[in-house]
C-alpha cells in the first residue's frame, strides 16, 4: 500500500509542478482538456480490444493524468480537489453496494444491477435512463439504454424472443424499401433493426461495440492485404475487376 500511495503522491507533486511551471500546462482549462480526454479514452478502448497489456497500462496512465489535471484546475478556484473526487467516489461506492457494506442480500449479478438502478432513482434521478450520457456514440448508447431498462425488469425473457424481434424488424425494413418509402421511414426501420440486433447481442453475452470494432479491424487488415498484393503486380485497385480483387480477398481470409 505504501508503494501505491507514494506513486500517487509523486504524480500529484509532478502535476503541481507542471501546472506552475510549464507554459502549456498553465494554459489548459477544463474545457480545453475535454477533447483530449475523449481521445485518450478511445485509445484505451483500442488497447483493450487489442489485448495489449503494455499499451493498456500506458493509456490508463494518460486517463489518470487527466483526472488529476481536472482536479488540480478545480482546486485553484476552490471548487474541489482530488481528495474531494476520491472521497465522493468512495461514499457513492459504499452507498450503492449495500450487499457489501450493509445488510442487503443479493443472489447474483442481476440483483446487484437492479439495486444499483433503484438507488440511483432514490438519489434524485427522475428516469432510469437519465444516467445515459447524451453524447455517447449511438451503438454504445443503445446498449446502455437496454441494460438500464433490464435492471428494472423491462426486458425480454429468452434469446429466441429477441431473435424473432430481429426478424420482424428486418421484414419491416424490407417492406419499406420494396415500397419505395420515404428516406425517413426507411431510416427509422433501419434504426429499429440495429437496435434489435444490439439487444440480441446482449442476450448472447456479446458486446456489440466490441464485436463491430473487431470486424472493422478484420476488414482493414484484409483490405490492406489486397492493396499490398495489387501493388506487387503494379495494378491499382481502381483498375481491377471485382473478380480479381476477390482472389486476393479470399487469400486474406485464410491468413
Amino acid at each position: 500500500m505504501d508503494e501505491k500511495l507514494k506513486a500517487f503522491e509523486r504524480l500529484l507533486t509532478i502535476m503541481d509542478e507542471l501546472r506552475e511551471k510549464c507554459p502549456w500546462d498553465k494554459k489548459q482549462t477544463i474545457e480545453s482538456l475535454r477533447h483530449l480526454t475523449i481521445e485518450e479514452t478511445y485509445e484505451l478502448a483500442d488497447a483493450i480490444i487489442e489485448k495489449d497489456m503494455s499499451h493498456i497500462k500506458k493509456e490508463l496512465g494518460d486517463v489518470l493524468l487527466h483526472i488529476v489535471f481536472y482536479a488540480r484546475i478545480a482546486s485553484e478556484t476552490n471548487e474541489f480537489n482530488i481528495a474531494d473526487v476520491i472521497n465522493s467516489l468512495c461514499e457513492k461506492l459504499i452507498y450503492r453496494h449495500p450487499h457489501i457494506y450493509g445488510d442487503v442480500k443479493v443472489a447474483n449479478e442481476e440483483e446487484v444491477k437492479e439495486n444499483w438502478e433503484k438507488l440511483k432513482l432514490k438519489e434524485g434521478n427522475k428516469s432510469v435512463l437519465g444516467g445515459v450520457p447524451a453524447s455517447l456514440p449511438s451503438l454504445v448508447k443503445a446498449s446502455r439504454i437496454q441494460e438500464k431498462a433490464r435492471a428494472v425488469g423491462f426486458d425480454w425473457e429468452k434469446p429466441e424472443q429477441v431473435w424473432e424481434k430481429v426478424q420482424e424488424e428486418i421484414a419491416e425494413l424490407k417492406y419499406e424499401v420494396d415500397a419505395n418509402a420515404s428516406k425517413e421511414k426507411v431510416e427509422g426501420e433501419f434504426g429499429d433493426v440495429l437496435f434489435s440486433l444490439i439487444n440480441y447481442a446482449r442476450f448472447l453475452d456479446i458486446n456489440a461495440e466490441d464485436a463491430l470494432e473487431k470486424t472493422n479491424k478484420k476488414f482493414i487488415k484484409r483490405f490492406q492485404y489486397l492493396e499490398s498484393e495489387a501493388a506487387k503486380i503494379g495494378k491499382p485497385l481502381s483498375e481491377m475487376t471485382l473478380a480479381e480483387m476477390d482472389v486476393y480477398w479470399n487469400k486474406a481470409k485464410e491468413l
